[in-house]
Order: structure tokens, then C-alpha cells, then sequence
């Protein structure tokens, strides 16, 4: 009787049940074990699954090796599929889901192109697509299916997709840091609170934080947290799990909602290179704005590009750790760059802004409409007198009213590395590209709402949104650098290409339809070399 033997893959994690039969070796006469994979052993269910090759011989076909052959005849869109291939190879995405995922990336890939292509369609509509397009998977993926797809996605795995990911580009830019949040209705998910809604909504939440190449302008990395967690307590954690890991020479770039003594300190004692919005009423920044506010706005720091003036000069930042292991706490001087800017443009808006605030704050007093949310606003900018002849006078405390625009139209960054203020300038305006993800995750993604019922599902489905927005970046930066945007949306860029058509037909090579010269240009600009046929 043969025996089933399993043996887990160290590199992917992936148990595997073998049917082993003994028989004897006449030539060297000692017994020995014969062993053939069968499947891999379910995680969940503790049940042998049957590998694709398993499954065939037991159908009773003959396995060859090399490409598929056509089996059908079929005639299908390809134009659009193929740019992804193309993407998949070029970023290695394709390579690193394969090594982390081999019996599943096909499937993750045929999913994320379908998020990609059928802008805010649910996933019940990709047995749709899947019929009339060209990709990975090459079938259906039913609803209860995908299901099962996400729920297969493991942490252990994902986590080597991102140390493969990381590996290609960390090293070389600086990574922008950013968070989000995702509402739902979901009362199943546990880590769904409510939190600072970044989406204005009354609704339970959770966040994303996501680190972000600003040189590939590509996302390598994402964390899911509580809703209740505020954005300057993740990034402690993120640190750790850069460590993790294992990337070092860490660039990172931050808005201001991630600034706290604690974070600063943190960075220091990780050796990571930082940029960082810091608010004016910081009384590090406030000292030294008011040393230099009249000097920084002459002609000599005014910069044409940006249209604003902008001036730089080293700080020491107080640094504290504290060292448990020696029961004491470390006070140094540490080295720090302050970048402090004022727009001319930017503080016409603020004051237009402001006036219009105080406009309608007026109103309310007068018309005796006073809102409950705007009582510490009328105390600080108003005060109201009773007289008997007059009645009620509202008078504006013009001192606090000019203290608030002092500072419209000035703004400031801290770093520990770069030295120039408009270099500073360029990399953090760079960061708005993280924005620009998250929209495209929420919108065209999906993920505006989360529809999901269980932890391990929406861990794998966001997983697999994740790998879309990888593609989507690409192509949104080959847009931009190419400046199509002029012209077209990504939608029609992809439209124009998912018009080309591909034939199947048994025995034969896959045969491409016809295509324009505006098709083969857009190839090009997206850095894809189209299907071999058509070049």
C-alpha cells in the first residue's frame, strides 16, 4: 500500500502531500521509496487538494512541457491584458507573486487586471470580462471562488512579496508615507472603529498606511490598522517593520500629521533619513521664523519655479532615548535642516479664506443664528456689547484677527539630511502622489466601502487591490512623463488598447487582430513593447 508522506516548502510555506511506494532495489539491494506529488495539504480543512498537473492525469491528459498549447478556438480582447504582462515583467511584480504565491498568482493577477479595466465594478461581474478578455488565469473566477482566493492569502506570504518588492528600488529614493481611511457597514471586522475620518464620514472605519517609491512612483508596501489609530502612533510600528524586513538606508517623507517629539526621536535612533512637514505653532519652528521672517522674503531667496521665497538654516534638535537595557536616559544634540517658506499666492488665499470665515460669523451674531460649533470662534474673534439705546454691537478684536494672518502664507519642513530648501520642497510636493493612489484605490479600485465578512478575506482582497495599484501607478507615471494626460484620461488610454483583438485556434499561434499607428505609439509611451505580431 503506499503511503502519504507530506513535506512543507520552506521558501513558500506551502505543505505538500506526496504517495510514496517502497519496492526493492535489486542493484544495490536496500529498499527504496518511489514518491509522486498528489497535492497540497489545505491549511484549513487539513484536506489533500489535488495539484493542476494531479488533476489532468487523473482527467486522463497528457501533460507536455513548454507553452499551453491552444486547446480552443476563441476569439478575444487582448490589447489591454498585454500592457499589463508587460508591466508585471518589467516591475517583476509577475516574478515575485509567482515565487510568493505559485498556486494562486494567476488568479491574483486576472483579478487585479479586472480591477483595473472595469473601473467600480464589483467582482460578481468578472465572469463577464473573463469571457470575452485574454488573461492569466484564462477562466472564470466565480464570486464563492475569489472568496476562497483571498482567505488563501497568507501574512507569511505577503510579507515575502514585500521584502522581494522592497528590494528592487528601497534602497535608491525616498519613500513617502501616508494613511487613510476605508469606511464599512461590516460589524464582523475587528479592527472597524471610528476614528479622525480622512473621508468626512459618520461611519466605522479602518486605515491603510501605505509607503510609497517617489522615484518609481510605485507603492511596495501597505499596513492595515484599527480605525481608532491616529496617524502619529503608526509610524513606531512601520519602523519595526521596516526592520523586519530587513531594508536599511530608509528615505522617508511625511505631512505633518505624523510629527510628534517621540516619532522625530524614533527616526534618529533607526538611522532613517526623514522629511517632514512641521506646523508654524511649533515653538522650534515659531523661534526661528520670527528670527528671520523679514530677511527670508528678499529678492535673494525667491525662487521663479515655485513663486515663493524660500530660506534654510541648521537647527539642533534635542534628542532623548531611553535605555532600558543601562536603566538611564540619553540626552544628544542631533543635527537638523529647517526649511521655512512663504507664498505670496498661498496667503492670498488664506486671508480671502479667513474673511469670508469671519463673514459668516458676523452673520450668525447679528441675526442672533448662532451655531453651537462656533461658540469658541465668536469668543475669540468677536466681542459682543449690550447698550439700551443701540441694542447688541458686535465688534471684531482686530489684534487677534491680525495675530491669526500673521503667519498666512508661510509654511516649513524639517530634515536631517537635505540642505537645499527647494530640493527639500520638490521631494515633499512630490508626496502628493500617495494622494493620488489612494484615490485610485477608493474609486477605481473599489474601495470605498469594504463589502467583505471575514478578516481573512479582506486581508487577501486588499492584498490583491494592492498588486492592481502597482499597475495603475505605472502606467498613471509612463502618462505623466510622456504628458498624455493632456489629451487623455486613463480610461480612454486603456479603452483605445483593450480594442485589440486576439484569435485562438487549435495548433496554431495566437494570432493578433489589426491596429493603428495611435495604438503602436501608445505602446511605446507606456514603455511596453506590444505582442509580437504587431510589431
Amino acid at each position: 500500500m503506499p503511503a502519504i508522506v507530506y513535506q512543507t516548502n520552506k521558501k513558500t510555506g506551502v505543505t505538500y502531500a506526496y504517495e510514496s511506494i517502497s519496492y526493492w532495489d535489486k542493484d544495490k539491494r536496500q529498499s527504496r521509496a518511489k514518491r509522486k506529488c498528489i497535492g497540497r495539504l489545505d491549511p484549513q480543512t487539513q484536506e489533500v487538494v489535488p495539484t493542476r498537473k494531479k488533476a489532468q492525469d487523473i482527467a486522463g491528459e497528457k501533460i507536455k512541457r513548454g507553452p499551453v498549447p491552444i486547446t480552443r478556438t476563441a476569439r478575444s480582447f487582448y490589447g489591454a491584458t498585454h500592457l499589463f504582462d508587460r508591466i508585471g515583467e518589467d516591475t517583476g511584480v509577475t516574478e515575485d507573486l509567482k515565487t510568493c504565491f505559485p498556486e494562486s498568482y494567476r488568479q491574483i493577477l486576472s483579478i487585479a487586471y479586472y480591477l483595473i479595466l472595469e473601473d467600480r465594478n464589483p467582482l460578481s461581474r468578472f465572469s463577464r470580462w473573463a469571457a470575452i478578455h485574454r488573461h492569466p488565469h484564462g477562466a472564470v473566477i466565480s464570486s464563492p471562488r475569489s472568496s476562497e482566493l483571498f482567505a488563501s492569502i497568507t501574512e507569511e506570504a505577503r510579507q515575502r512579496f514585500f521584502r522581494l518588492q522592497g528590494k528592487r528600488r528601497v534602497e535608491r529614493e525616498y519613500l513617502a508615507y501616508d494613511s487613510t481611511s476605508v469606511s464599512s457597514y461590516s460589524e464582523c471586522l475587528r479592527q472597524v472603529r471610528y476614528g479622525n475620518s480622512k473621508n468626512h464620514e459618520l461611519l466605522e472605519q479602518i486605515n491603510l498606511a501605505v509607503l510609497f517609491g517617489q522615484e518609481s512612483r510605485l507603492p511596495f508596501y501597505y499596513r492595515k490598522l484599527a480605525g481608532n489609530i491616529p496617524d502619529v502612533k503608526t509610524l513606531r510600528k512601520v519602523l519595526a517593520d521596516m526592520n523586519t524586513l530587513g531594508y536599511e538606508k530608509i528615505n522617508v517623507v511625511m505631512d505633518r500629521g505624523f510629527f510628534s517629539a517621540a516619532s522625530i526621536n524614533d527616526l534618529y535612533r533607526h538611522h532613517i533619513t526623514f522629511l517632514i512637514a512641521a506646523r508654524l505653532s511649533l515653538k522650534l519652528v515659531q523661534t526661528h521664523l520670527e528670527s528671520v521672517r523679514d530677511q527670508m522674503r528678499n529678492w535673494t531667496h525667491y525662487d521663479q519655479d515655485y513663486q515663493l521665497y524660500a530660506y534654510s538654516l541648521p537647527i539642533t534638535w534635542s534628542y532623548v532615548q531611553d535605555r532600558p537595557y543601562r536603566g538611564d536616559t540619553l540626552n544628544a544634540d542631533r543635527r537638523m535642516y529647517l526649511h521655512l517658506y512663504y507664498s505670496p499666492d498661498r496667503a492670498l488665499e488664506d486671508e480671502k479664506a479667513f474673511n469670508s470665515r469671519l463673514a459668516n460669523l458676523q452673520a450668525e451674531l447679528e441675526s442672533d443664528q448662532r451655531h453651537p460649533d462656533h461658540e469658541k470662534q465668536y469668543a475669540q474673534y468677536f466681542e459682543m456689547k449690550t447698550t439700551p439705546v443701540r441694542g447688541m454691537k458686535i465688534i471684531a478684536k482686530e489684534e487677534t484677527i491680525a495675530e491669526a494672518k500673521r503667519n498666512y502664507g508661510y509654511f516649513a519642513l524639517l530634515s536631517n539630511e537635505i540642505k537645499d530648501p527647494i530640493e527639500a520642497l520638490s521631494t515633499y510636493r512630490n508626496k502628493d502622489l500617495v494622494e493620488k493612489a489612494f484615490e485610485n484605490l477608493k474609486e477605481r479600485l473599489n474601495l470605498r466601502r469594504l463589502s467583505v465578512s471575514s478578516e481573512q478575506s479582506l486581508d487577501g482582497k486588499l492584498f490583491v487591490q494592492f498588486i492592481a495599484l502597482i499597475f495603475l501607478s505605472y502606467i498613471s507615471r509612463k502618462m505623466q512623463e510622456n504628458k498624455l494626460f493632456k489629451d487623455y484620461t486613463l480610461q480612454e488610454v486603456l479603452d483605445e488598447l483593450d480594442r485589440i483583438e486576439c484569435f485562438e485556434v487549435p495548433g496554431k499561434k495566437l494570432q493578433l487582430g489589426e491596429t493603428t499607428k495611435h495604438q503602436m505609439d501608445l505602446y511605446a509611451k507606456l514603455g511596453a513593447t506590444p505582442p509580437p505580431s504587431l510589431q
